[in-house]
């Protein structure tokens, strides 16, 4: 296992982006179509669409890149897609430069979108220096064939609203 990056990473409207190549960033409304998780969207080519439970704010995230499937760990929320990179990935915070810059030399990877804290970093709304967030993330990926995506764990309310009734539930 590699940490690309571990630190913090503004979040605004709950968002997170990760692009690869000259892809932009998703639109909400598209990257989930189709797929049966609301936190992890995958459906546009070489991109993914993330959703934090902080709304505005400073949370923290580790990016991981495995050689294989790790273990789901003490996750409260995990999810999986697959993705396609078209050339260097860029992980940003919602509408800011990248964070961290990396290679994905492979044709496909798996992508798991850990959280904690969910239901405490909606219900805080804002996360600062004086009021940290209370949820944290991790982005792991790893070389895998393509697949659907898929929900492994889930028990946060907030998770499930996103599930739910996400951008593609409305």
């Amino acid at each position: 296992m590699r940490v690309l990056f571990d630190g913090l990473v503004f979040t605004s409207y709950a968002q997170m982006t990760l692009t690869t190549g000259i892809v932009e960033p998703p639109i909400p409304d598209g990257a989930f179509i189709g797929q049966v998780n609301g936190l992890c969207g995958a459906t546009v080519a070489g991109a993914l669409f993330l959703i934090t439970g902080t709304h505005t704010g400073w949370v923290p995230v580790r990016v991981s890149l495995w050689d294989d499937a790790p273990d789901l760990g003490e996750w409260e929320e995990v999810v999986e897609a697959s993705l396609v990179p078209s050339g260097e990935a860029a992980f940003a915070g919602w509408a800011d430069d990248p964070v961290v810059r990396f290679d994905l030399p492979g044709p496909s990877y798996r992508v798991r979108w850990n959280a904690r804290g969910m239901d405490a970093g909606h219900a805080q709304s804002n996360a600062d220096v004086e009021h940290p967030a209370p949820d944290s993330y991790e982005l792991m990926l790893w070389p895998a064939p393509h697949s659907a995506d898929a929900i492994l764990r889930r028990t946060a309310a907030q998770a499930a609203y996103w599930h739910d009734e996400g951008f593609t539930r409305r």
